[in-house]
C-alpha cells in the first residue's frame, strides 16, 4: 500500500525535534528506526500529516558511565548485540537484543524507538522494567527523567508528554553478585514473542541467600509488566530450592490474566509464563552464584 501525504523534516538537534512537535501537535510523528513507524504508514494505521525524522541525531557508541550505561535514543539493536561494552556491563540487554526481529530490523531499529513505541511484546522495554532503568525525555523545559515502571502507561502510550522525545535511557550496569536471564517463546523466528520473561537476581555476600529479585513479562498484558513482588517474596532470604523457584514460578503465573488471541489462548500464555519464569530464575541464580564464585 501507499503512505498518506506528509511532509518531512530533518531534525538535526532535539530541539529541532520538540519545536516540530510543538508547532503541528499531533499532526507530528517521530521516525528513528522506523522498523515499526514505517510499516503502519503503509497500511495507513498512522497518517501523520509531518514526519520528524531524527536520525541526523545520531548516537555514540556505548560507554559505561560509573553504574550507569547511558544509551541515546538512537542506538541501533545491532550495536547492542556486538558491543563488548554492553556485553560486559548489561549482559541481560545484550541477550534480549538477539531476539528480536531478524537481521534487517536490528541493523535498523533504535533501543528509543523501541521504548517509546511500548508494544506490550517489546523484549527491550521488558529488560527496562527487570533492571529499573531510567528514561530521559528531551522537552519545552528542558529534560526529565521518568523510571521505566513508570513509563509505559497502555498499549502503545508512554508517560512522554506530546512535544517530549526521548533522549536517552539509562541502564544500571551489573553488579556484583546479580543474575539474569532472558527467556522468550516465539511460534517462528523473528515473530513477535508469545511470552517473554526477564529476570535478575542479587546475591547476599555469602554468595547463596536471595538478596533481591526482580522479573519482568512480556506479552501478558496491555504493556509489559513487572511480576507480582508478592509472588517472588518466598524466595527472598533463601537458598532458593528448585521447589521454591517452581512454586514462585506458579504465583507469577497465576497473577497474570492475558488475553487470548490469533497466536495463543490466554491459557496457553499464562502456562508459558510459569515454564519461562522458573527457567529464568534458575538461570540468574545460577549465574548469581558463579559470578560470587569467580569474585
Amino acid at each position: 500500500m501507499v503512505c498518506a501525504p506528509f511532509e518531512y523534516v530533518r531534525a538535526g538537534t532535539f530541539d529541532e525535534a520538540v519545536g516540530v512537535l510543538i508547532e503541528h501537535g499531533e499532526d507530528a510523528q517521530l521516525l528513528a528506526g522506523g522498523q515499526s513507524l514505517v510499516p503502519m504508514l503503509a497500511l495507513r494505521l498512522a497518517r501523520p500529516t509531518v514526519l520528524v525524522d531524527i536520525n541526523d541525531i545520531g548516537a555514540l557508541p556505548p560507554e559505561a558511565d560509573g553504574a550507569v550505561l547511558p544509551l541515546p535514543t538512537l542506538t541501533r539493536h545491532r550495536v547492542l548485540l556486538d558491543s563488548p561494552v554492553v556485553a560486559r556491563e548489561v549482559p541481560l540487554l545484550a541477550d534480549c537484543v538477539r531476539h528480536i526481529g531478524n537481521v534487517r530490523v536490528r541493523n535498523r531499529g533504535t533501543v528509543g524507538g523501541s521504548m517509546a513505541h511500548a508494544d506490550p511484546t517489546g523484549e527491550i522495554a521488558c529488560v527496562a522494567l527487570t533492571l529499573d532503568a531510567q528514561v530521559v525525555a528531551h522537552g519545552p523545559a528542558g529534560r526529565r527523567t521518568i523510571g521505566a515502571r513508570d513509563f509505559f502507561v497502555t498499549y502503545l502510550t508512554t508517560a512522554l508528554e506530546p512535544a517530549e522525545v526521548l533522549a536517552e535511557v539509562r541502564f544500571p550496569v551489573l553488579r556484583p553478585g546479580q543474575g539474569w536471564s532472558f527467556q522468550e517463546m516465539v511460534r517462528r523466528v523473528s515473530d513477535f514473542a508469545v511470552v517473554a520473561v526477564s529476570a535478575s537476581v542479587d546475591l547476599e555476600p555469602d554468595g547463596a541467600t536471595v538478596r533481591a529479585i526482580d522479573v519482568a513479562l512480556a506479552g501478558v498484558a496491555d504493556r509489559p509488566v513487572l511480576a507480582e513482588r508478592e509472588a517472588l517474596a518466598p524466595l527472598l532470604g533463601t537458598t532458593a530450592a528448585r521447589d521454591l523457584v517452581a512454586s514462585a514460578a506458579r504465583s507469577v503465573a497465576d497473577a497474570t490474566s492475558p488475553e487470548g488471541d490469533v497466536h495463543a489462548s490466554g491459557a496457553y500464555r499464562r502456562r508459558l509464563v510459569d515454564v519461562l519464569t522458573r527457567r529464568a530464575i534458575t538461570e540468574a541464580l545460577d549465574r548469581a552464584r558463579e559470578g560470587s564464585i569467580a569474585a
